[in-house]
């Protein structure tokens, strides 16, 4: 943990080496959290660069009282950026482009089977969440897979908690018939 808050120290010094292992290091990570929220990689990249420019920016901010627990405090304070971060690309997007929302469910890319006994692994999960719209998409992610709750998903993307409620709700029922689909469509090929 000590190497830890060095690197933390040297980032908000602003030294260069130390900000590109922090970068490193954490890229991953906020990379994953992005690509939840923005549908194509290039502009979760983007965002993702964003996010890392807000974080070393602010993070002489991070506050830690106990370095044992330093790492865990990072990450829920990185993921937390990461996500305002991605709401706020998608925002700035669809200033840009209006978004339909999905009115009939697309084709979905079926080169795997599964079982009824067998669960959806979490790659394949993201993939069947990166199609739904933008609204549905963000209000699932924070609220299944993030934890917020419906009022600070209405405060963070300026809906009401009824929008939100609908709008997982629907998010919801459109992933149980992809999965539905998809379960039909690997019986099919036993059959």
């Amino acid at each position: 943990m000590e190497q830890l808050i060095n690197l933390i120290e040297g980032c908000t010094g602003n030294d260069e080496k130390c900000q590109r292992v922090f970068y490193e290091k954490y890229l991953g990570y906020v990379l994953k959290i992005v690509y939840r929220y923005i549908s194509t990689y290039e502009a979760a990249g983007e965002a993702t660069n964003d996010a890392f420019i807000k974080i070393f920016r602010s993070l002489n901010k991070f506050e830690y009282n106990n370095s044992v627990n330093v790492e865990r405090l990072l990450l829920g304070w990185m993921r937390k950026i990461a996500v305002n971060t991605a709401i706020d690309y998608l925002r700035e997007s669809q200033a840009h482009k209006r978004y339909q929302p999905i009115t009939e469910l697309p084709e979905t890319d079926s080169n795997y089977l599964t079982g009824t006994d067998e669960r959806v692994l979490y790659k394949e999960l993201i993939e069947l969440i990166k199609k739904l719209s933008p609204a549905y998409r963000t209000v699932f992610n924070m609220y299944v897979i993030d934890g917020y709750t419906h009022h600070e998903i209405s405060e963070a993307l300026g809906i009401s908690e009824g929008t939100s409620k609908s709008n997982l709700a629907r998010a919801r029922a459109i992933l149980q018939k992809y999965l539905v689909k998809n379960n039909k469509d690997s019986l099919l090929c036993f059959t």
